[in-house]
């Protein structure tokens, strides 16, 4: 992984992808127990194009150059399949421009989405397995409960907060 994060950081020096920062099951193993999962999911803001257009393609042909390959939607890197995504809506964005620096080990820096927004994220997406995902950071996670209320309420997603975590 720590090889991995060290090529998101030159791509990211380099200006093929702007700020990333982990999320998904991966980035919620920084606040839970790690649960069995695929890939990692990485969330950017990609640099703009004259066209207008959002397009992971400046991101795959720099790592096809540097030997890396696709595979479905991802492209293994190192060994882990990543999967790159648009900070495509309010959330995500608010959620990048505020992940949490951190360092993986002693020579790799990287960021993750803070367990708030990973849980607000859950709710808004809305599957089955985002619901267990919010069960768990509620039961394991610290979660600041204001930031997560202020959160919740700005992007519209108090209501489903309350019909998922009311007992029964």
């Amino acid at each position: 992984m720590r090889d991995t994060l060290k090529i998101l950081n030159e791509l990211e020096t380099k200006g093929v992808i702007g700020r990333y920062a982990i999320g998904g099951a991966m980035g919620a193993t920084f606040y839970i127990e790690p649960v069995l999962t695929y890939d990692l999911d990485i969330f950017v803001v990609l640099p703009e194009t004259s066209s207008g257009l959002l397009t992971l393609e400046p991101i795959y042909k720099t790592l096809r150059e540097l030997g890396y390959r696709e595979e479905a939607e991802c492209v293994e890197i190192e060994g882990v399949p990543v999967q790159f995504l648009p900070a495509y809506n309010p959330l995500l964005e608010e959620a990048l421009a505020t992940a949490t620096e951190t360092d993986y080990d002693d020579e790799t820096r990287t960021r993750v989405l803070r367990a708030e927004h990973l849980l607000a994220i859950c709710i808004q997406t809305g599957r089955s397995k985002d619901r267990d995902r919010v069960r768990l950071f509620r039961e394991e996670a610290e979660l600041d409960l204001d930031f997560l209320s202020e959160i919740l309420e700005r992007h519209q997603l108090t209501e489903r907060w309350r019909s998922w975590t009311q007992s029964p």
